[in-house]
Parts: structure tokens; sequence; C-alpha cells
């Protein structure tokens, strides 16, 4: 395939892919047949959108996509059990995760029950103390004062915490990937059991939690009792399954697009109070939740109290919500400067050793386990390898590691344990966490990287290809052709969000912001400006190369998003990539 516009390679080393011909001819009749705009039937064709489908692509509905609840094992004994406990007034017990997705979770269910005049215990663990899932004295503990005890976003492979939990019945609801063998409990609900055929693997366990409301009011219904609306919680499944990466397919979609719709109408006053702590004045969309609101909740599981995310979430006043969301926004700008200083430190030490394996990784004393996370997928996108980042204390490690398309980071992390290479480990394709002693560091990082080898996560990669949508001349990005764009989404895993290019443009005007970031406004030629944003623009070869053009014509290439300043709304390209032109 030819280059789009001739570009062979990039300032950032990178070979543009534009449309083929097959989508060019749908792109041609999604315009004509369904009157959509050009650039709208450009992103719906590269998904390989048919005309007659369109009209429910572009309105995805629970109508048409919500699964039946039942298809994943466990599903109705678990739905019955909530019932059980919500009638007989039971002690429950929520032991949840510490990022969006399992404070989410926690929110939901926490929500449904006090809809119901019924409340439950909270219980998240230290990320630091306690790391990540049950551990048996927690849940021992939780026993003797509850019930039931629901696990959610977590809990598939805790076998022994979950058998320490003598008294209550324990049940689970995550998506994490499954062993051969499950804990020994009422029930575990899970997409990615491997008994599971995996059509609903797409699922967050936001997701799995919905199900299960939905299960469980619709079992109310035969009962002759009626459940809350469930449709007005859709605000937090579709935080959770942005903020948790999952794959923007099939009900997914639903989640998204009908919970931003929620959100829109400004009534959890968790959210509420977080979108007015970030600075968020306008109607927030999926790239919001990934970027903006997820990271804040997530900031005190990294770095403050782990409960703090699902405290938010399930807040019922501003007045408890919004002291929670001030504290988060400090803790996320402490988050930005540790993780910083962690990254700095992992790039220098992966420079001094041989980068040309499968796999990237970079270990030291001190380095805060809240943030080793971000800076492993910091370096899986500057290094186009799955990353590893591990922070030790003492001879105790905890590390978490990021993933490229095409390569299950998580199977092989669960691999490594099996063969006694970690102390513990787990996640899903894209990401995973992990313990392990100083002794056990070097072994593992050499076995991972040949299992990583094998699944083809070879060096020579290289920076990927640059999949574009499309041009556009920078008069014709405005505000109303993103809002149609937006009708394409939502956007998010396994659907990015569209790139155009902007081609053959001049910049009138360069200025460097902060340390990293280049704002830079193309020459207007009688039209109408457009601004352009390149985040860490300094930590690539973009920066400098595009502060000191000269009047030389480039190609951009970019996302194109709204952008709000004091009440005004004005078009801007979000950049991503450049070539000189001709």
């Amino acid at each position: 395939m030819t280059a789009f516009l001739g570009v062979e390679r990039s300032l950032t080393g990178r070979r543009w892919i534009g449309p083929d011909a097959k989508q060019a001819r749908l792109t041609q009749a999604l315009h004509q047949r369904e009157g959509l705009l050009p650039a709208v039937a450009q992103v719906l064709a590269r998904r390989g959108v048919l005309p007659e489908d369109a009209g429910r692509f572009l309105a995805p509905t629970l109508r048409d996509l919500l699964p039946d609840p039942r298809r994943l094992r466990g599903m109705e004994a678990a739905g019955a059990r909530l019932l059980q406990a919500l009638s007989r007034r039971e002690r429950v017990a929520i032991f949840a995760d510490y990022d969006v997705d399992g404070g989410a979770s926690a929110a939901l269910l926490l929500d449904w029950l006090r809809q119901q005049g019924h409340d439950a215990t909270l219980y998240i663990p230290d990320r630091i103390d306690e790391g990540y899932g049950p551990n048996a004295p927690a849940m021992a503990k939780l026993a003797q004062g509850h019930d039931l005890i629901i696990c959610v976003d977590c809990g598939t492979q805790s076998h022994a915490p979950i058998a320490a939990a003598k008294g209550a019945d324990v049940m689970v609801l995550d998506h994490h990937l499954a062993g051969a063998t499950l804990p020994d409990c009422l029930a575990v609900v899970n997409p990615n059991r491997q008994d599971e055929d995996g059509r609903l693997g797409h699922l967050c366990a936001a997701g799995v939690v919905f199900l299960l409301l939905v299960e469980a009011n619709r079992q109310a219904r035969a009962a002759g009792c009626t459940g809350p609306d469930l449709r007005a919680m859709l605000d937090l499944v579709a935080l959770a399954t942005v903020a948790d990466v999952a794959p923007m397919v099939g009900v997914n979609r639903a989640f998204v697009r009908q919970g931003l719709s929620v959100m829109a109408r400004r009534v959890r006053p968790g959210l509420v109070a977080l979108t007015d702590a970030a600075g968020l004045d306008q109607r927030a969309n999926s790239s919001h939740l990934g970027f903006v609101l997820g990271p804040r909740v997530n900031a005190g599981g990294r770095i403050g109290k782990a409960d703090m995310g699902a405290r938010l979430l399930s807040s019922t006043s501003r007045a408890e919500a919004e002291p929670l969301a001030a504290l988060l926004e400090t803790y996320n700008t402490d988050r930005r400067e540790i993780e910083d200083q962690v990254r700095n430190a992992a790039l220098a030490q992966i420079g001094t050793r041989a980068t040309d394996g499968a796999l990237v990784w970079a270990a030291d004393q001190g380095w805060h386990p809240g943030v080793v996370g971000i800076v492993a997928s910091r370096l899986a996108e500057m290094t186009h390898r799955p990353a590893i980042v591990i922070g030790f204390e003492g001879d105790a490690g905890k590390g978490s590691g990021r993933s490229i398309p095409g390569v299950d980071l998580g199977a092989a992390v669960q691999r490594l344990v099996a063969e006694g290479l970690l102390a513990r480990g787990g996640g899903h394709r894209m990401a995973a966490g992990l313990s392990l002693t100083r002794a056990q560091l070097a072994p593992a990082m050499a076995r991972l990287e040949e299992l990583l080898a094998r699944q083809g996560a070879a060096a020579d990669r290289g920076a990927a290809d640059l999949r574009l949508d499309g041009a556009l001349m920078p008069g014709g990005v405005t505000p109303g052709l993103i809002e149609e764009l937006e009708a394409a989404g939502p956007f998010g895993a396994a659907a990015p969000a569209p790139r155009f290019a902007v081609p053959d443009v001049t910049i009138g005007h360069a200025r460097r912001v902060g340390d990293a970031h280049l704002k830079l406004r193309l020459n207007a030629d009688g039209g109408q400006a457009l601004d352009v944003i390149c985040f860490r623009a300094f930590e690539t070869a973009l920066g400098q190369a595009l502060a000191e053009t000269n009047g030389r014509p480039v190609h951009l290439a970019g996302r194109v998003e709204i952008n709000v300043w004091r009440g005004r709304r004005s078009a801007q390209l979000r950049l991503d990539d450049a070539a000189w032109a001709g």
C-alpha cells in the first residue's frame, strides 16, 4: 500500500497508512446512502460498518446490545443470594480493588443496596501494606461480622484468602484471567473463567456487576418487587469501562454512550464534585473519562487512602463529595510529580542495558508502587514492547506491566507464577501485576522475555505505523464537525479515536508550554486559524523540529477536539505526528 501523503518516515519514524480502496468505496456508500459527513463516513468505514448498520451503530442501545446475564456461570445463584441478603437484612461487606473499576463496582453495589434501605461495609485493601486482592487476615475479620462478602474486581485466584472467610458466604464478581481451578465459594462470576466461551470477555468488573444487578432486578420483579433504576447507574459503568481500558465493542459501547448521557445530567454528587475539581467545564466524552476523571479517582489508591475513590463515587451529598474530590485533585498532582521521578529513573536504567529483546523492564528501591503501572505504560508506548516496572521495599518487590496489541502479558505472568518464578501475579492481556523477591528478579524477567518473544514481541517492531482516517483542511476543522465525529464513538480500546492528517500547512506561531509541551498556530491562509497542541513534544523529535520550521510546509496528524477556554469553544488538533511536506 502506498504511504498516505507519501509519508514513508515521519518525524517520529512512522509510516502513515490511510484508507485503502475498500474503505474508500465504503466511505462513499455511507456518505451517499446515509447522508453522513465524509469525515464521519471515513471513521465508520474504518470500523467496517455497512450502510444498513450505520443507524444502529451510531445509536448503540442496551435494548439491542445487553446480553442475558445468565450467559455467565454462577450469575443466577449470585443474584438470588444478593436478594436473600437484602430481604433478610443480612450484614454485607464489599471487598473491592483500589482502582477505578473496583471503586465503581463497589459504588454500584452500595448505591443499589442503599436505594432499598440497606447499607453495606466497604473494604478496600491498602496498596502498600496489603497489596492487590483479598488477603486472609482481612477476609477472616470481615467474616466475623458479616454474612455475605462480595469481592469485586478481584478474588478469582484468591483461594486461600476466601477459604479464610469462615462463617460467611463469599461471591466473586471479576474479569481478570482465571486459573485452572476456582476458589471454593458461593459463585465466581467472571467472563474470563476458563469454562466460559469468552464472548463477554470484553467486560470490566463494573460491567459484570451491572449484569448482576440486572439479574437481581429481574428476579425481584418475578417475585412482585421493583428494583432501582439501573439506567441511572450507567455513569459509573461508563467511567470504569473507559478507565480500565476495556475494548469498546458490543455492550461496552452502549454502556459508555448512555453513561455519558447520564453523567451530563450532573446528578451523582461524587462525579459532579470530581468534574468541578478537575476544571472540566464541558460535557464529558470518553477521552475525559480516561484521561481526566479516571486518574483522579485512581489517585487515592495510588498515593493516598485506598478507599477514597470508592467513597467519592458512592457519596450521597455534595458536602461529603467535595472535600474528597479536592483531596483527590491534590493527590493527583502529587502523583504526577512522583511519576516523573520514577519515569526518569527508569529511562536512565533501561538505557544502561541491552534493549534488543522482547521486553523492557526496570526496578529499584523505593519506587512508589502506586505509579509503577503508569510508568510501565509510558515505557511500552515509547519502546513499542511490553514493559514491567517494579518498586522494591527491602527484599519485596511489587510491579506492574503493560503490553502491546497482540501480546498477552497476563497469561505470561500467570505462567511465571505457576513455574514458581513469581510470588504472585495475574491480570489480563494488556496489563498485569506481580510480586517477587530480589532473588527472583533476574530469572523472572529472563523467563518473561522468553515467553513474550514466542508471542512475537520482537525488538525490531520499531515505531508502529500511524493509521489515519483521512485528511482535513484547517478551515474544515470546526466544533460542529468534531461533535459529528463524537457521534461515531465512543472511542477507546479496540476503537481508537479518529486521526486525520492536516496536509501541507505552515506554522505561523510556535510556543513552548511548560517543560515538554508545544503549542502551535497554523497560518490561516484567508480562513480560520487552527490551534495545535502537542503534549510531551520535546520528549521526541517533534518538539525541536516544529518549534523551528522557518516557514517550511509540514503535514500534521492527530485527533481533533474541542477546546474550551473561559467559555469559548474552539477546534483544536491534538498532534500525534508530523512529516515534512515535499
